[in-house]
């Protein structure tokens, strides 16, 4: 993906949900993987000619497995003349060895985003983007489906009443095929997940079973994530004047 598509498919979503206004003060949350450093390429492109100012402040929760080298993140932070913060904790201590839990994920994101909010309020933010993606959603419809019995996706934007802050989420529209071609043809500076269950999750089986949905039935990705941003699941916000699929032919 080249990167005038990729400021074309974030925009189109921070334009049709109105995600940023002016004088917000944007913490990016940067986990070191693909998609937060691409979210980054792309917030950082927009704020050179959106026609609403904002800053960026990149914010990393280092969860204290060990080895994990942020240098590359802080060198392209540097390059693009973002603020670069790293919160250090020992989330995974607590995780994995004071309460030794069999499902972490949970917990992780709870106490992650806490750490993440409380840095942002500290910098003077008054936003977080998350740099969840097209299959993020669906795989989070899908999750919420299979485990809890109900339809729910994240909204592109969530008022958080406890600490004042909005998230946002401009890189709905982007398909993770893109971000991963992105990665690549960009050369990103990728740090590894240092997690001891990346990559044997449940997120990670509904992935696999989402890919194996779509080789046996073309197209159903799209299907599912029209069905989401134009149903109306619990968690959307209301449609509003003209669905997803009229606002993306708009931007091609």
């Amino acid at each position: 993906m080249k990167l005038q598509r990729l400021y074309s498919l974030t925009r189109q979503a921070i334009d049709y949900y109105h995600l940023i206004e002016d004088g917000d003060h944007i913490a990016v949350g940067i986990s070191g993987g693909k998609d937060s450093l691409t979210l980054l390429y792309a917030l950082q492109g927009l704020k050179q000619f959106y026609p609403k100012q904002f800053e960026l402040s990149a914010i990393t929760v280092d969860l204290g497995f060990g080895e994990f080298d942020l240098s590359p993140v802080k060198e392209l932070c540097e390059r693009f003349s973002v603020p670069y913060t790293i919160v250090s904790t020992e989330i995974g201590k607590i995780l994995f060895d004071t309460r030794e839990e069999s499902n972490p994920c949970a917990l992780c994101a709870k106490l992650r985003k806490g750490a993440l909010n409380e840095a942002a309020i500290k910098l003077g933010c008054n936003k977080i983007a998350y740099a969840h993606h097209r299959e993020d959603l669906i795989e989070t419809m899908l999750l919420s489906l299979i485990y809890e019995g109900r339809f729910y996706a994240f909204s592109p934007s969530t008022y958080l009443d406890r600490t004042g802050l909005t998230v946002i989420r401009p890189m709905i529209y982007v398909k993770e095929a893109d971000v991963i071609g992105f990665k690549n043809k960009y050369d990103l500076p990728v740090c590894k997940n240092p997690c001891p269950v990346d990559g044997h999750t449940k997120r990670e089986y509904v992935k696999n079973l989402t890919k194996t949905l779509e080789r046996e039935n073309p197209g159903v990705k799209d299907r599912l994530f029209h069905a989401i941003v134009d149903g109306n699941i619990e968690g959307w916000p209301e449609i509003l004047s003209k669905s997803t699929t009229e606002v993306i032919k708009n931007y091609e």
